[in-house]
Formats: structure tokens, C-alpha cells, sequence
């Protein structure tokens, strides 16, 4: 078995608790003995135990002169919990395969440089594009030092996310649907503004069968107080983790709603780059997925907050009347606009998804 074929299992592993491990990366780790595996491991919920941990915990009395894959550099630092190079080390493992480099600062690079001061042979760079992409929200983060922000829309072929009365229900199909709760379990948090507050009552649950612990957090932009006790949300905030999101403090909080003030933008509203800063800083959120209307995409945009595009479009057409999934930007030249290339492509027998990424 070659390389790539151990650091593609590590990565499958790496994907099980994707969205439930924030704010640490999503890790999978593979220990390899004689070209068998011995021992697996990933990320637990939460971000602990690390991948590495797990695996070597596993493996038991079979590491030493083995090879262990980890599709992330292994940290060097102390933390809640001691460094995995030193268990690595410890463990008496032969190799070490990394597919990509730890962008944190406490690491990038010194976990390799530890391992090879112990001996131990090191190979980085095996499935390094699959790896950076898997954790393209912790790259984000620690890059940019706020969420990887994905924003959902369900269009008709002609774009509108509703007819000129404002009914919306239902655009995609029911398959449709229920990939979104799926999609949903993958993210830290979901979002939406005060208008899809108020028109639609939304839960912003995933409602599948045995999925419903994996609802994320959610979190409504509502800088005028126009979440009340009567809402989905508000009756089932005891239940999941809701935060309202403001520019002004809060007289009258509703209970089980948590609030985060932050500065207000030149228009006297919520702005969205401190936002975007706090939420990592303060809650911890790493992976956003927004299910907000055409004002807060169009906001978003705006303020180069938005690093990936997931559009379910039907087949319906509601006309030039229709509510268009984004507003006025006022761009006048071609070579202005907002650019984004198409990533993937899911077909369901009524509706199609496509991902489009942010074009660097």
C-alpha cells in the first residue's frame, strides 16, 4: 500500500466530526505496522482528544517502529493537554507522514522540526491539497482570524429566493431539504437576519432522524429587538445554543437567549467585521453557515465576508417581480464584480447544488 492510499483514509477519518470540533482543526490519524494498520483515530467532539492521541492510545504495544499519517502537523505546545509529538515521540514511532503544515503560530513547523530532533524520519506534503481543503475553515481562522463563512440559498433557475408577496415555501424539493439539515450538522453555527426572522419563524434545527443533537448554534443579527418570546427560537432556546447579535445593549433579554454586542458600521448597524472577529474570539466559532435573505448576503458580500457560495436551484421561474437572492452592489465594470469558481456539483432528480468558492 503506498502513501496516499494510508493519508486518504486518515483523511475519511478526519471528516467524522467535521463541524463538531471547533475551534480545533478536523483531524484523522492512521498508524501503519508492516504495511498493515494498526490503529486509527480522530478528532473527538469538541476538539479533544486529538487525532494522534487516540490512535496511539489504540494501537497500544504496536507503534514502535511503526508509521503513523496525519493529515495535520501535529502540535508542539502545551495546552489543555501536552504535546502529541512528545506521545509521538514517546511511542517510539519510526515515521511520521504529514499531509499539510499547522498554520497556528504556536506550531507551523516546529512540530515537524521536534520529530526530526528526535530521530524520528518525517515526510510533509502527501495529499497536502485535500488536506488544506478538508480544513480550509481552520486555515481561515487562523489566517484571517474570523469564521469561514458559507452562505446557503435556495434559488429558482432565474435566482429569486421568493415571488414579489414574499412566499417562499417551497423552492426546492424535499431532497433538497433534507441535504440542507445534513449540511447543517457540519457548521459551528448557523445564521440569519432579523427580516428572515420575521418572515419566515424559522427553527434552524437539523431535523433528521438520530441528527437532532448536531443542531448548530444559532445566531440572529437583530440590532432593533425584533426576536420575540413567541418565535421558534426563542421557545426552543433551551434546547439549542441561540445568540442574538446587536450594536446596542440589551435592556430586556429573553431567557435562554444569549446576547453579543458589537460595534455599529458607518450606517448605525450591526457591523459585520467586528461581528465576524468576535465570533471567534468570544464564542469560539470557527465554521458559519448563513441562511440569511438577500439584505444580509448582499451586506456580506459587501464586506468580503463570504468565502463560499452553496446554491440549491430548481427548476421554477418567478419572474423580474421576484425577490433576487442578492441587492444593489453598484459595481460598473466587469472587472469589479464579486468572482467565485464552481467546486462541486450534487444532482438530486428535481434540483441541482453547486459550491462555489471564493477565487483567491
Amino acid at each position: 500500500m503506498t502513501d496516499d492510499h494510508f493519508m486518504s483514509i486518515a483523511l475519511r477519518l478526519a471528516e467524522k466530526n467535521l463541524g463538531n470540533v471547533a475551534p480545533n482543526p478536523a483531524v484523522g490519524c492512521v498508524i501503519v505496522k508492516d504495511g498493515t494498520i494498526v490503529s486509527e483515530g480522530y478528532t473527538g467532539i469538541g476538539g479533544r482528544p486529538h487525532a494522534e492521541v487516540v490512535a496511539l492510545q489504540n494501537a497500544k504495544d504496536s507503534t514502535h517502529g511503526a508509521t503513523i499519517y496525519i493529515t495535520l502537523e501535529p502540535c508542539c505546545h502545551h495546552g489543555v493537554t501536552g504535546p502529541c509529538t512528545a506521545k509521538i515521540i514517546k511511542a517510539s514511532i519510526k515515521r511520521v507522514v504529514i499531509a499539510t503544515i499547522d498554520p497556528d503560530s504556536r506550531v507551523s513547523g516546529r512540530g515537524m522540526k521536534a520529530l526530526k530532533e528526535a530521530g524520528i524520519e518525517v515526510e510533509q506534503g502527501i495529499m497536502q491539497k485535500e488536506a488544506k481543503e478538508l480544513n480550509v475553515v481552520f486555515f481561515t481562522t487562523k489566517e484571517l482570524h474570523r469564521p469561514f463563512i458559507a452562505c446557503k440559498v435556495a434559488t429558482t433557475l432565474d435566482g429569486k429566493i421568493a415571488t414579489f408577496t414574499g412566499d417562499s415555501k417551497w423552492i426546492t424539493s424535499e431532497n433538497t431539504r433534507n441535504w440542507v439539515h445534513e449540511l447543517r450538522t457540519k457548521y459551528d453555527a448557523i445564521m440569519i437576519g432579523s427580516n428572515t426572522l420575521i418572515n419566515d419563524d424559522p427553527l434552524l434545527t437539523c431535523r433528521l432522524p438520530g441528527l437532532g443533537s448536531r443542531s448548530p448554534i444559532r445566531l440572529i443579527i437583530d440590532s432593533q429587538g425584533r426576536l420575540k418570546e413567541e418565535h421558534n427560537i426563542a421557545k426552543t432556546a433551551d434546547k439549542v445554543i441561540t445568540w442574538v447579535i446587536t450594536n446596542k445593549e440589551v435592556e430586556k433579554k429573553i431567557k435562554n437567549i444569549n446576547y453579543l454586542v458589537v460595534n455599529s458600521s458607518n450606517a448605525g448597524k450591526v457591523c459585520l467585521k467586528d461581528m465576524a472577529l468576535k465570533l471567534v474570539s468570544e464564542i469560539g466559532i470557527t465554521r458559519l453557515l448563513v441562511e440569511g435573505g438577500g439584505v444580509l448576503i448582499t451586506e456580506l458580500l459587501k464586506c468580503n465576508l463570504i468565502d463560499r457560495l452553496i446554491i440549491c436551484r430548481s427548476g421554477k421561474i418567478l419572474g423580474n417581480d421576484a425577490t433576487p437572492f442578492v441587492g444593489d452592489l453598484g459595481i460598473q465594470f466587469i472587472n469589479n464584480c464579486y468572482q467565485f469558481k464552481k467546486t462541486k456539483i450534487i444532482e438530486f432528480s428535481e434540483d441541482i447544488v453547486e459550491v462555489w468558492d471564493r477565487s483567491s
